[in-house]
């Protein structure tokens, strides 16, 4: 395994839920990010983030990690969810809030 996949197995299994994005959940970078922040916080669960803008490295290794082109990424309990379109799709038929209870993923503190 490589460092930089190391780097990501330890982010991805060290946290419920790991939000791979452009910028911070204050300063999203990119449309798509900030898209997904405001799901995140709309289902009102605790999640960390990781700014591959700060890390090439991570940057490009995360999709080849996931096997997936684009970022943002959703981690749940270790396990690659998807990007914005699949997390818009699953959050408006009400999956993602169902797929965050069953994984009993702790509520975001006020």
């Amino acid at each position: 395994m490589s460092d930089v996949n190391a780097k990501i197995e330890t982010v991805v299994k060290s946290n419920d839920v790991v939000l791979f994005m452009k910028g911070t959940p204050l300063f999203p970078q990119c449309g798509f990010s900030s898209r997904a922040i405001a799901i995140l916080e709309h289902l009102g669960v605790a999640f960390e983030s990781f700014d591959v803008l700060q890390d090439p490295e991570v940057r490009q290794g995360i999709k080849e990690y996931s096997d997936w082109p684009t970022i943002p990424q959703l981690y749940v309990k270790g396990e690659f969810v998807g990007g914005s379109d699949i997390m818009m799709e699953m959050y408006e038929a009400g999956e993602l809030g169902e797929l965050m209870a069953e994984k009993k993923v702790a509520p975001a503190e006020a």
